[in-house]
């Protein structure tokens, strides 16, 4: 019984040891705020694909969306490629009262992580930049 609470103690320490060496994710991939965030945004009803970007902080409107980026962060090009933003999306319909869909951060190497659930419009990160780049595509 002894030699099972020894091993289990040292197990514990070993534990708590590992934990305190781990380095934080934004220490091991530091991210670089970025001015505009790259979105693409799909309108399942005429199954077209718009590319637009919106500035941090500025609402762009798609379709019925208001989509608001609160902050656009990108890794360094000396680390694994990942762009991330934190989004609060709106509904607003005509004479009706706006309807919170979605908040929280969208990842452009994985969208379907913390995709937008709606009947009509889907919406993800492309990627984040420091200046306009001409986006494709019109918005609805």
């Amino acid at each position: 019984m002894l030699r099972f609470a020894s091993w289990c103690v040292l197990l514990l320490l070993g534990a708590s040891a590992a934990q305190a060496q781990e380095p934080q994710l934004s220490q091991q991939y530091p991210s670089t705020p970025m001015p505009i965030a790259v979105l693409q945004g799909l309108d399942k009803i005429t199954a077209r694909i718009y590319t637009f970007e919106a500035p941090v902080d500025q609402t762009i409107g798609f379709g019925t969306l208001k989509v608001t980026v609160k902050s656009c962060r990108k890794r360094p090009p000396e680390y694994p490629p990942e762009s991330a933003a934190f989004l609060d999306v709106v509904e607003q319909r005509p004479d009706q009262q706006p309807n919170a869909l979605f908040q929280g951060w969208m990842f452009a190497s994985s969208p379907g992580l913390n995709p937008l659930e709606h009947p009509v419009y889907d919406v993800w990160l492309i990627d984040c930049r420091t200046s306009a780049g001409g986006a494709s595509g019109a918005r609805p």
